[in-house]
């Protein structure tokens, strides 16, 4: 009996350990909920990368908001107008994206992407970014305009075309064309009309990566939790005994 008591265990709890939990806790929880979040937006794209393009107007397409990844097939005339997004990399070799004016037969005119395109030599040099001439039908998705990092000066300092810019916000381009709308234009693959490297992928980050992660999240808050009950059980009957002596 004696020797029970001297191995018996009460639940005795070390603030500073409480503490720690308290902090930790709350936090892996909230990162296991952000992946599960996540993971649900990631889906949702997924879906909508996967669909396949509807035989839909482009006024009607305008109209509904130009969601962003939505597939979509519209016919038209390319422009004269093309802007140079500097700076590009592919593989290591420094190019633009070229993004020219759409004017589709009917609705309003259009920024399209068409790709990437390594640079020349010389910095003074630009590109041969002459689009074909005659009716073409792209395939793409809407994407967004190029918007420039908070503070970044976002004008553009070329005159003439194609014009180098860093980036291109909607505004700008809008200065140029008053009728584009509130977003772009990305041709879906390389054989498009026009179009150059335009190897677009979505994120190789795929939902179950995020659950995943969320699991592996809420693992350590339960690890956590259990290490700190546990550690809150201590021998008190061996100390008791010690002092008695």
């Amino acid at each position: 009996m004696t020797d029970a008591k001297h191995h018996a265990r009460r639940w005795q709890p070390d603030w500073r350990l409480m503490v720690f939990a308290a902090i930790f806790l709350p936090l892996l929880v909230s990162l296991g909920i952000w992946q599960l979040n996540r993971a649900e937006e990631k889906q949702v794209m997924l879906d909508q990368w996967q669909q396949e393009a509807r035989d839909m107007d482009w006024p009607e397409l305008v109209a509904s908001g130009l969601e962003k990844g939505r597939p979509l097939t519209v016919t038209g005339l390319f422009g004269e107008r093309s802007w140079l997004l500097d700076n590009r990399t592919r593989d290591g070799i420094v190019g633009y994206e070229v993004l020219t004016v759409f004017f589709p037969l009917e609705g309003p005119p259009v920024l399209v992407n068409r790709g990437w395109i390594a640079a020349p030599r010389t910095r003074n040099e630009l590109p041969d970014v002459t689009p074909p001439e005659g009716v073409s039908t792209l395939t793409g998705r809407v994407s967004e305009y190029p918007e420039p990092p908070v503070l970044s000066d976002s004008s553009a300092k070329d005159s003439g075309w194609p014009r180098r810019v860093q980036s291109l916000p909607g505004a700008v381009a809008r200065a140029e064309v008053a009728e584009l709308p509130s977003a772009i234009i990305r041709l879906q693959d390389n054989e498009q009309p026009g179009a150059y490297r335009a190897d677009w992928q979505p994120d190789r980050m795929g939902p179950q990566t995020h659950y995943g992660y969320a699991t592996q999240w809420f693992a350590l808050a339960i690890v956590l939790t259990i290490l700190s009950v546990v550690a809150s059980y201590r021998k008190t009957g061996a100390r008791s005994g010690n002092d008695s002596g």
